[in-house]
């Protein structure tokens, strides 16, 4: 099997877009999935300790009057969301099971860096209520301006450390 070429970057977004209009349409919220780590934790944590997960602040809400925290639309959207990688990966000949990385690192430097990166954006998500994704596109989406502001630094940032982190890639 064959590796195809990538999608047209315009159609994509624009098929992007249509689905977080759909979204907004269908779900009456935007996309966005920081908030399933923590249901996924209230469920867990309601099972073991169900009395200081009602009274906890971060998480009693999803377990609030016997809830399932699982019972909510986020859940789906990260379901499609996996089905959708899978199914494209597989339909453009690029499912692998491979480690991605630049010549000067390791695979156990870059899982490390990779898992460390995401929870530094973990705990960034909960500081700004709501993950990259969430404030782009469903914030941006809205004219939020403070979504606007998060992807202007958002990018910034990313210019700045660049020229840094791409030593690892070439």
């Amino acid at each position: 099997m064959h590796a195809k070429n990538y999608w047209n970057p315009y159609l994509a977004g624009l098929l992007l877009g249509l689905t977080l209009l759909a979204t907004f349409l269908v779900a009456g919220q935007g996309l966005g999935a920081s908030a399933f780590p923590k249901r996924v934790i209230a469920l867990a944590a309601h099972e073991t300790a169900p009395a200081w997960t009602e009274r906890n602040p971060a998480l009693g809400r999803y377990v609030a009057g016997g809830a399932n925290p699982l019972h909510d639309w986020l859940v789906i959207e990260v379901i499609g969301v996996l089905l959708g990688g899978f199914f494209g990966a597989l339909s453009a000949g690029r499912l692998k099971r491979t480690v991605e990385r630049g010549p000067h690192i390791g695979v156990r430097g870059r899982l490390f860096f990779a898992f460390a990166g995401g929870a530094v954006m973990g705990v960034g998500a909960g500081i700004a209520r709501g993950c990259a994704s969430g404030q782009a596109l469903s914030g941006g989406g809205s004219l939020a301006t403070g979504s606007w502001a998060f992807m202007m630094l958002f990018f910034a940032g990313a210019y700045a450390t660049a020229t840094f982190v791409r030593r690892q890639w070439l």
